[in-house]
Order: structure tokens, then C-alpha cells, then sequence
């Protein structure tokens, strides 16, 4: 499945026709003469305002995002929210034209605004993607745990991807299915080889799948197993909120055990059931976003697990909005897990680290946040796109974001301090799927090279030993 083919959701004809028809209808229901135009257009309208009023100021008392909305979300919310009300008072008394198109037009306003918040969010390319997402439909060549006994002291050409329910015996924390990919070496022989394994985390908002469906990881493990003789890293594609939209940052706290289960649930069980190498020198964790932010989160506080670590476009810490917020939301109210969790206080409390190196692809000049967390500013669709002017944020204004701005290079900096080595390479793609798809091939390739010992040409020197 190549999920850069198909109907587009953020340009092109059909979102340009969804928006169309949705104002033509908006228009119709709400559109009157005499009484109407002077009292009840302007009533609607100023509830519908109301409306998005209030929809905008409660994202931000959540912390939602970073950032604020494009303008277009609030305008068809609040174009949904009139025609209602219209469609409500004008029903009875309106022509049976008039309420078909009055029991359209919400729906189709409805989707007016979820694809301007996909958009904004880049999380679905196509129709042909959230399809297979919203149904369920099964991933590139998923295979049940049952028919692995089959496939073994066989010759695979591709990986294979497995749903796996791993128990939360250590954790507590409720999750989704996880997927584990197995590289075509994992088959051959008799018994399995000792693998390194990864862990990979996507944004703030998603589905354990999402690497997979919109992220293409299991084709880059594919294309780096087939350039090295079949072996590649064992991919777990983790569940880090238990839900699309718990923002638990990968740590213990209010919102889930979600670093006890990344630790204590996941590696055991990868170890135990697939044969993946123990040792730390052999695991690594590679995220997207919020997940980028996990992957070094959980490599600084857990050096006698993780070795290697591939940050996606993360931030400098984990956050749920400002430093008040965040102990609220991710701690309890607990200002000491701020600093537990902190990677710059973690490195500096832990002294020099010991063969630990990692990549960071910064795309904090791009600060759209696709299955993320929308950062400040962000919301930035190219120029020539539908809603688009370059400028970001549906023409408000830039402000650069405290948490990812400068993020990678002050990270990697002071990791230089503690024997870690790092490399920090720039995004051209923003922060987009898209980006996140053609970063992988190179952190995948750095991270695997290190966790094997074989180094591929974008991988950081060996961090020396601690003195």
C-alpha cells in the first residue's frame, strides 16, 4: 500500500468541491428575505460566532495546541453552528427543497471543518488511507502470530507485520493493539536471530498503526533489510496514549503508566516472544513528534535499556501546554517528576554515558505538527495550497514555540557534554507525515547502525566510554 497514491484530502478537487458545496448549502439554508435577513440571519450568525468563540477558547484552556487554529476551522464551525439553528427555526415552514437541503448542509459543513483540521494536522493524505484507517482494513502484509510457526526456515523477500496484545502485567496501562515488523532474516533458520529491536512512537494524536499507514516505516525497514542481507531491526510499533487522543508524553503520570509500559509491558515481551536481543547495546526508540520527544526521553532516563534513539521532530522536554500546565496534566501537580522527566536535567544529574548516540531531523522552522501536537505559529500550508499563503497559522502571525524552536540543537548540544554522540540534520518537508516518511530512511539507518555495529554513512561517531 503506498499511501502517497490516491485522492487527495488536503489539495485538489475534492476538497475545493466539499468546500464549495458546503458554502452553496450554508448559504441557501441561512439566505431569507425581509423579517428573516433583518432578525434572524444576524441572530444565527452571532450564535454561531459565539459558538466558535468558545470552541477556540476551550482548545487553548486544554492545551491542545501549541498554536492557534486556522481561521477557516472557526469560520465553517461557526457556519455549521448558524445553519443549525437556521435550519431548526426555517424547518416547518420551509419548502421540501429546502429541507433536504437543510439536513445536507450540516453534515456537509461538518466535513468542511474536519478537512481543514486535517489540513492543518497533514494527518490523512488520501481517501484511500483514511479509509483503510477508519476501517480498520489490515496493514501491508500483516500476518496473524498463529501462521508465524509456518513461515519459519523460510525465504522472505519483505517483513512481516504481527498484531500483538502484550499484557500490562508491570504497567496498569490500558492499550491498543501494537504491531511488531519482522525483517526477513527473523525467518530463516530454524530458530530465530537475536534482533535489535526498535521502538517506534508516533504524535500526540494516534493510532499505533500510524508509522505504518501513513509513515511507510515498514517499507524503509524493507528497502535497509534488502540492502543488508535481510537483517534489519525488529519494529514495535507502540500504543504510547492508549487512546487517539491522550497526550501522555511517554511518561508516568495522571494519564497512564505509558513510560512503565514502554519499559516494563513492550521490551520484555518483544524479547521473550520474537527472540530480540536483551541488552541495551540493542534496543533503540525512534518517534515522530511527540514520539521524537519519547525516543530521547526514554534513551537519557533509561540508558541500561535503550542505546540509540532517532527524534523526529520533537520538542525539549515533554510538555502539555506551559510549565503550570504540564506538572497539572502529566505530573498531578508534582513539580519534581518536571525535572525526573526533563532530558537536560536527566543528562547533567547522570554524569557521562557510555556507547549512547542518537539523530536529530529539527523541524522546527516548519512548525506544522501532522498526528501531533500543532505547535505555536504553525498550521502552515505552502504556498499555492488551498488556505495557504506561507504564512502560517491561517494568516496570523508567526511566534516561535519555547519547547521546539532550536529544540534538536540544544539537546544535541548538551548531550555532547555527557559522552553522547549526535548528529542534528534539517527538514525542507515541514512538519508533515511527509517529513517524518523521508526522515526515516536516514535515522532508521543511523539508529540500526549503531544498535548492529555496522554504521551507515549519516550515523554519529561511537560516544567514547565514561570516565
Amino acid at each position: 500500500m503506498d499511501h502517497r497514491g490516491g485522492v487527495s484530502l488536503l489539495t485538489g478537487w475534492l476538497p475545493l468541491s466539499v468546500f464549495a458545496l458546503a458554502a452553496v448549502a450554508a448559504a441557501v439554508v441561512l439566505l431569507g428575505h425581509g423579517r428573516w435577513l433583518r432578525i434572524g440571519l444576524p441572530v444565527c450568525l452571532a450564535l454561531g460566532a459565539l459558538a466558535a468563540w468558545g470552541a477556540d477558547a476551550e482548545m487553548g484552556a486544554q492545551g491542545l495546541a501549541g498554536e492557534p487554529a486556522p481561521v477557516m476551522l472557526w469560520v465553517w464551525l461557526g457556519l455549521t453552528v448558524a445553519t443549525l439553528i437556521a435550519a431548526i427555526v426555517r424547518f416547518r415552514s420551509g419548502r421540501p427543497r429546502g429541507r433536504i437541503v437543510s439536513m445536507l448542509a450540516v453534515p456537509l459543513l461538518l466535513i468542511a471543518a474536519l478537512l481543514v483540521v486535517n489540513q492543518w494536522v497533514g494527518y490523512y493524505r488520501t481517501v484511500q488511507v483514511a479509509w483503510s484507517a477508519l476501517t480498520a482494513g489490515p496493514l501491508p502484509n500483516q500476518t496473524s502470530q498463529g501462521d508465524l510457526p509456518g513461515l519459519r526456515d523460510t525465504v522472505q523477500k519483505q517483513g512481516r507485520v504481527v498484531p500483538v496484545d502484550i499484557p500490562d502485567d508491570a504497567s496498569g496501562f490500558a492499550h491498543r493493539t501494537e504491531y511488531v515488523y519482522l525483517p526477513p532474516a527473523w525467518f530463516a533458520g530454524k530458530t530465530p536471530p537475536a534482533l535489535p529491536a526498535v521502538e517506534m512512537i508516533g504524535g500526540e494524536f494516534n493510532t499505533p498503526a500510524d508509522w505504518i499507514r501513513l509513515g511507510s516505516a515498514t517499507q524503509v525497514a524493507d528497502q535497509y533489510a534488502a540492502q543488508h542481507g535481510g537483517r534489519a531491526p525488529i519494529l514495535v510499533f507502540v500504543d504510547s496514549g492508549g487512546s487517539f487522543n491522550n497526550d501522555t508524553e511517554c511518561v508516568d503520570g495522571p494519564r497512564g503508566d505509558s513510560a512503565s509500559h514502554l519499559t516494563k509491558d513492550v521490551r520484555p515481551y518483544v524479547i521473550s516472544t520474537f527472540g530480540a536481543a536483551s541488552d541495551a547495546a540493542h534496543w533503540g526508540v525512534i518517534g515522530w513528534s511527540m514520539g521524537g520527544t519519547c525516543a530521547v526521553d526514554l534513551t537519557v532516563v533509561h540508558p541500561e535499556l535503550f542505546s540509540a534513539f532517532g527524534d523526529i521532530g520533537g520538542d525539549l522536554r515533554p510538555n502539555a501546554g506551559n510549565q503550570a500546565q504540564t506538572v497539572s496534566r502529566l505530573f498531578g501537580g508534582d513539580a519534581s517528576k518536571w525535572d525526573a522527566y526533563d532530558p537536560q536535567t536527566v543528562m547533567a544529574q547522570h554524569g557521562a554515558y557510555r556507547g549512547v548516540a542518537g539523530i536529530f531531523v529539527d523541524a522546527a522552522g516548519h512548525p506544522q505538527r501532522p498526528g501531533g501536537k500543532p505547535r505555536r505559529g504553525g498550521g502552515q500550508h505552502p504556498a499555492g495550497q488551498w488556505g495557504g499563503q506561507g504564512g502560517g497559522a491561517g494568516g496570523r502571525g508567526y511566534e516561535p514555540d519555547p519547547y521546539s524552536a532550536g529544540a534538536s540543537q540544544t539537546l544535541c548540544t548538551a548531550m555532547t557534554k555527557v559522552d553522547i554522540a549526535c548528529t542534528v540534520q534539517a527538514s525542507s518537508h515541514g512538519h508533515t507525515w511527509e517529513s517524518a516518511t523521508q526522515a526515516l530512511t536516514p535515522v532508521l539507518a543511523t539508529v540500526a547502525g549503531h544498535l548492529t555495529g555496522t554504521p551507515s554513512p549519516s550515523a554519529p561517531a561511537p560516544a567514547p566510554a565514561a570516565h
